[in-house]
């Protein structure tokens, strides 16, 4: 499969990173067995270096412990995985019942996360993030976690002044990493792809990451621009949540809420996705793969970050990246508006 470098870092990735929210006790509590299962599988589908996404708030540190603890029992050499890590989540006790940071998302945790976004709480956020790892394997790629949803709950405009110099504070200490020599990356993830676009204003990002927001149903010519801005910029380009939170492949999510089929405003979506079925059906290509092969299409698009529970599916994905789909399909997807008429990659 092609690998692509990302953006000006120099990194060199392949073309899917896996995401490792499961091995945290995403929904579930996956069994130390299952969980070096889908560890092994990276490297049985990867050509060469493997990298994963991973995040301090993913079972309150437990992703990364059972990351750490999973490459040294399998034999990995730390040459042979590039880890993301995610930073603006710290590990304290669990004093309550249950975490109080995401309650009803995550099983069977011991411990309970707290936010710590300014320049010393994202260095405590890396430090505690390359203890948990265990210091043999450290992340070389870093980011601020989430910065649109930590934006979103400002009460008035002076606090998100506030809350917005609090992100800007923190990316300066990852650049001062950087400097360092101690990671190799600074980004940007964010569903809110308007909050990367605002922060890029400020920030020099060396690689952003869409969520949710570059996907076959979500593909405006507003944000294909910035794209093509990045990639002009020497910026790398990280596609995920591509199935709008599963809404896409039949899901009952959308954007993270529940769809009513009776409900006015929703039944456009309902319609979309029953029109998208159909044209599918009729060439035989599952749902999910086209929204895969459409994340990737831009040729912007460095990477798309999966986020498999189950083995088999990485090798499948693999599998349906190297295909080339109908071209008939594609021009039937826009015949029906299913893709934007204008959108220029397919």
């Amino acid at each position: 499969m092609k690998k692509n470098t990302l953006g000006k870092a120099g990194i060199e990735v392949p073309k899917i990173i896996f995401g490792t929210s499961y091995l945290g006790n995403l929904y579930r509590e996956l069994s130390m067995d299952e969980k070096l299962a889908l560890m092994r599988e990276w490297f049985k589908v990867s050509d060469g270096k493997v990298m994963i996404d991973s995040a301090g708030k993913y079972g309150a540190g437990l992703a990364l412990e059972v990351i750490g603890q999973g490459l040294e029992e399998l034999g990995i050499k730390p040459d042979q995985i590039c880890i993301s890590n995610k930073l603006g989540w710290y590990r304290v006790p669990l004093s309550t019942a249950e975490p109080t940071f995401e309650p009803g998302a995550w099983s069977n945790l011991k411990y309970d996360a707290v936010q710590k976004i300014s320049f010393s709480g994202i260095l405590e956020c890396w430090e505690q993030g390359c203890e948990l790892l265990g210091g043999k394997y450290k992340p070389e790629v870093v980011s601020v976690h989430d910065p649109d949803e930590y934006l979103a709950v400002a009460v008035d405009m002076n606090d998100r002044a506030k809350r917005l110099k609090d992100i800007l504070e923190a990316y300066n200490a990852l650049f001062e990493l950087k400097e360092r020599g101690e990671v190799k990356a600074v980004g940007i993830g964010s569903k809110d792809w308007y909050v990367i676009r605002e922060l890029y204003g400020k920030v020099k990002f060396d690689w952003v990451m869409f969520a949710n927001k570059f996907t076959i149903y979500h593909h405006p010519i507003e944000i294909v621009s910035f794209i093509q801005q990045l990639e002009k910029d020497g910026v790398g380009i990280i596609n995920s949540a591509i199935f709008n939170a599963g809404f896409l492949t039949g899901g009952q999510y959308f954007d993270y809420r529940i769809l009513d089929e009776n409900n006015p405003d929703d039944q456009a979506l309902f319609q979309w996705r029953k029109q998208f079925f159909e044209i599918c059906d009729k060439h035989e290509i599952e749902p999910g793969d086209a929204c895969l092969k459409f994340a990737v299409s831009a040729p912007q698009i460095a990477a798309v970050a999966l986020n498999p529970s189950k083995a088999w599916r990485m090798q499948h994905s693999k599998q349906t990246l190297e295909k080339e789909f109908p071209k008939a399909f594609w021009t039937e997807l826009k015949e029906k508006n299913i893709i934007e008429q204008n959108y220029p990659y397919l």
